[in-house]
């Protein structure tokens, strides 16, 4: 019922059914990025914090892109938020991640995964940088998004526990607040998945 249209009932969540849970063997051999889009706060609050009225709806300020990456293993993510997705962005937020990854003792990236968006598909730049990690670049098949799973389920976790988890007075108070919780998401949160901390499982014991 969840995955339905309240008022038509109609799918509103893409879904698969599969008794074939896959993970790849060790940690560094596929990571998954996406982007997803949320609109900006407006200063003092938007409409989670006021309610629904004209003068806190907010137009005309723009979105953020929140960068996303996460190891198929062990679930390490890793996320940045940028003004737009375009090819040189992503690019530049691949390579941090690399940096980030390897800080927590993923050394070596194997392969990347992403849909099938213009910045990860047409950009000479994000080419570059999967090949500057000495990486190869894989896409899912067009319109089979839980081949990307684990990066858009864990899209869905920032947004309920960080993105929508409370009223922000600003946009810059979301900002802030991303940092500390990748950081909980990755050392002190238990992922089901496993039953470890996404850092734990880089190192188990």
């Amino acid at each position: 019922m969840a995955w339905l249209d309240p008022v038509t009932g109609t799918v509103i969540r893409a879904s698969r059914s599969t008794t074939n849970r896959y993970e790849r063997e060790s940690p560094g051999e596929l990571v998954h990025v996406d982007v997803k889009k949320l609109g900006r706060i407006p200063d003092g609050g938007g409409w989670r914090a006021h309610g629904r009225g004209e003068q806190v709806r907010g137009r005309g300020i723009g979105f953020d892109y929140v960068h996303a990456a996460v190891d198929d293993h062990t679930r390490l993510a890793y996320a940045e938020i940028h003004p737009d997705e375009k090819g040189t962005t992503a690019a530049g937020f691949l390579t941090r991640a690399a940096d980030y990854f390897k800080q927590h003792g993923i050394t070596t990236i194997e392969r990347v995964i992403s849909d099938n968006a213009f910045a990860y598909r047409n950009s000479t730049a994000f080419k570059k940088a999967v090949a500057d990690l000495g990486a190869t670049q894989k896409f899912i098949k067009p319109h089979c998004p839980w081949q990307n799973g684990k990066v858009e389920r864990f899209n869905r976790t920032l947004a309920t526990e960080w993105a929508y988890r409370q009223p922000f007075a600003s946009n810059q108070a979301r900002h802030d607040a991303l940092a500390p919780w990748i950081e909980h998401y990755n050392t002190g949160r238990i992922h089901s998945s496993h039953g470890l901390t996404p850092a734990a499982r880089v190192s188990p014991t």
